[in-house]
């Protein structure tokens, strides 16, 4: 049986080194069981062997973000290959010092491919800025996806936020609990998968290293009261404001982002109180989702916007840190912002 579009984009992925694990995994086996599967992936290697060779110049962020956004842009699967051509011939004139020999013979949609990572590979060292660029529209897609589920929740409940019922010092951090009480901040998202709003996948950043193998296939929402477990939800949500007024989507505050670094800390025992000393490096690291080179941040209006630093806004607030919270002090997992300008995303 011929592979589908979506295995077959699979594959092509595997073969630039752009895969999860998990992927990897899904790939490593259609090769192995299906014939012409194997043979795609053959073909694949056999083209983009040539750029072993290919000598690694340096290249300014800036000048690799905007080819790929230029290529991404151009949406090549659609527009064909006199498309690419024009793309290419243009960025050679603004790059006069790179040559192209590999420039004939254009019989698929593989050689095209081949000619794309040629670029790649002049322009970004190691693929790794193309790596990471590729992760954060992913993961972007991704927050869109739970935007359009939170939108949808909130329709059809009068308005309202999902939300549960808190007491006042009850901890955030309990997240996998599956008692009764309600002691995580991932438990109103959660009713976003548990009344199918939002597929669970989604709340996995794909850019996140991954240690627990996630089963989705046997994962019973229904019987949960929260995510199985930390490995299930790899963002951090807003933590309201007690004071605060209204539940509705209020333009540019700050929703969810990418993992807030305090959660790496956060222990699976739930039986001893929490107690984390704060660090500079815990009140100055960009989230582990993007190996610390950033995080998108969500706001209540559906943008999402993917930035180098953890302070937002003209205020510059830190969204994974309350005001008061500074280096030496300790976080117990039960702490609120005192005022709604206080952006804090948890766990």
């Amino acid at each position: 049986m011929s592979p589908s579009n979506e295995q077959k984009q699979l594959l092509f992925d595997y073969c630039l080194g752009l895969t999860s694990e998990q992927e990897a995994a899904e790939a490593e086996t259609l090769i192995s069981s299906n014939k012409h599967a194997a043979e795609i992936y053959e073909r694949l290697k056999s083209v983009l062997s040539p750029l072993n060779a290919v000598k690694v110049e340096s290249c300014p962020d800036e000048v690799a973000e905007r080819m790929i956004l230029r290529l991404t842009g151009a949406k090549l699967a659609g527009s064909g290959q006199e498309r690419l051509k024009e793309l290419l011939e243009e960025e050679q004139t603004r790059f006069p010092s790179i040559k192209f020999g590999f420039w004939r013979n254009f019989g698929n949609v593989v050689a095209v491919a081949a000619v794309i990572m040629l670029m790649a590979a002049v322009l970004v060292p190691s693929f790794g800025f193309a790596r990471q660029r590729y992760w954060q529209q992913r993961c972007q897609v991704q927050l869109g996806n739970i935007f359009q589920g939170l939108s949808n929740y909130v329709s059809d409940n009068n308005g309202q936020l999902p939300a549960v019922t808190r007491e006042a010092g009850d901890p955030w951090w309990w997240v996998g609990y599956q008692g009764r009480e309600n002691h995580s901040n991932t438990r109103p998202v959660w009713l976003l998968v548990k009344n199918n709003y939002v597929d669970p996948k989604d709340f996995v950043c794909p850019a996140a290293k991954q240690v627990e193998k996630l089963q989705y296939s046997t994962l019973q929402v229904k019987n949960y009261n929260d995510f199985p477990s930390k490995a299930y939800v790899r963002f951090s949500f807003r933590i309201g404001c007690p004071k605060a007024e209204g539940s509705a989507l209020r333009g540019r505050k700050v929703l969810m982002a990418d993992m807030n670094p305090l959660a790496e800390k956060l222990p699976s025992d739930y039986s001893s109180p929490l107690k984390i000393r704060l660090t500079e490096e815990m009140l100055n690291f960009n989230s582990a989702n993007h190996n610390r080179r950033g995080q998108n941040v969500m706001f209540f209006d559906g943008s999402i916007q993917f930035t180098k630093t953890r302070n937002i806004g003209d205020s510059q607030d830190d969204i994974f840190s309350l005001q008061e919270m500074q280096c030496g002090g300790d976080v117990n997992g039960c702490e609120v912002p005192s005022c709604e300008t206080d952006s804090f995303l948890a766990p």
